[in-house]
């Protein structure tokens, strides 16, 4: 074995020489045994390394799956199985007796989709002021709501992100104070906006004028989006500040430096590197306006002009719990069609987005 004298002259005088091979029988690393007192663990025979890459990999998805199917599956099973049978009497041909209920196939859906409502000689169009003549006014209601309270929130809450993602003294403060509507129960602002557009409220002492806000149609629309775009606009401007809290600032300080503007950073920078939470935002917000519920149903009540397809699910409970699934059934598959137009062609999947920005596919 060479010494440690020979090894440094080999190194000296022949630099590029490799290092001597070790004895046959000797470790080729150090010693732990004598530093420390620990030793190399040993490798894994490969009989255990085959066996778990047997395993297969569904066999760790599959509990997850389990509980969607049991949380989510089953119940939308069940509402596509209640939609498919009636809720009135009918006369059975073999017994000549009235039955309630029974297989009735896709009659639910054509009777709302047709605004029809059965009766004891035929089908007839509904009367005015029933449930059934109101299902595309509540469509209608939806995804007007839907339409221009997203809007406004996506442009007030991006306002309130920029000026939160500044630094400047009293930032936590004024975060905590901007986050206070949305922490608010939907009941309780739907209660308070109630009051402030009562006809002797704040709202038209303030205006000074005597609209009735809870019975005219469009003012009573625009009650509604006044206070949904109150409430909500802070959770909007809380998930677009956490994107623009992941642009870095070096990119800000070399746009400067090339004698970009601040447009020209807010355009070129900003809003590219934000996309991703931008559209995961609207994502999320327009999923939950096209179930509104709480704030129609408690502001203005049974009032047609402001009834969404949420509201006529839950008044036809009362009457058909039959009817009312298959309603719902029909709004599951109108926020399905959404949420699939948003991920799939507007960019709303984030992971998509950020790689193909990683890529250079898209600006």
């Amino acid at each position: 074995m060479l010494g440690g004298r020979d090894v440094v002259n080999r190194k000296v005088n022949n630099p590029a020489a490799p290092p001597p091979s070790p004895v046959v029988g000797t470790s080729p690393g150090p010693d732990r045994g004598r530093v420390g007192g620990r030793h190399r663990v040993p490798a894994p025979p490969a009989a255990a390394v085959e066996t778990r890459r047997k395993v297969p990999v569904w066999m760790f998805v599959a509990p997850s799956m389990l509980v969607l199917a049991v949380i989510i599956l089953y119940p939308l099973g069940r509402a596509v199985w209640m939609s498919l049978h009636g809720d009135s009497k009918r006369l059975d041909p073999e017994t000549g007796r009235f039955v309630t209920g029974g297989f009735v196939g896709i009659e639910n859906y054509t009777r709302w989709i047709t605004q029809t409502c059965n009766t004891a000689t035929g089908s007839i169009p509904c009367p005015p002021g029933t449930l059934g003549s109101q299902f595309w006014q509540s469509i209608f209601n939806t995804f007007f709501f839907t339409v221009v309270t997203v809007s406004l929130e996506t442009v007030i809450g991006f306002a309130m992100a920029v000026v939160m993602a500044k630094s400047f003294r009293g930032r936590g403060l004024l975060r905590a104070s901007v986050l206070v509507p949305w922490a608010i129960p939907t009941a309780v602002t739907a209660k308070l906006w109630f009051f402030i557009f009562a006809n002797d409220g704040a709202a038209n002492k303030l205006l000074g004028t005597d609209y009735l806000w809870t019975a005219d149609p469009w003012p009573a629309r625009f009650a509604i989006i006044v206070a949904d775009v109150w409430k909500t606009a802070p959770f909007m401007a809380l998930l677009i500040l956490a994107g623009l809290q992941m642009i870095p600032q070096d990119v800000y300080e070399a746009a400067k430096v090339d004698g970009a503007n601040a447009w020209q950073r807010f355009k070129m920078i900003t809003l590219p590197l934000v996309k991703p939470a931008l559209m995961v935002a609207i994502l999320f917000r327009t999923m939950d306006a096209l179930r509104m519920y709480d704030l129609p149903a408690i502001m203005m009540g049974s009032n047609p002009a402001t009834s969404t397809i949420s509201v006529l699910v839950v008044d036809q409970m009362r009457q058909g719990s039959n009817s009312a699934s298959a309603l719902s059934t029909i709004t599951f598959l109108l926020i399905f069609a959404v949420a699939f137009v948003l991920v799939r062609f507007l960019g709303a999947n984030a992971v998509s987005t950020q790689e193909k920005q990683r890529k250079g596919e898209v600006v």
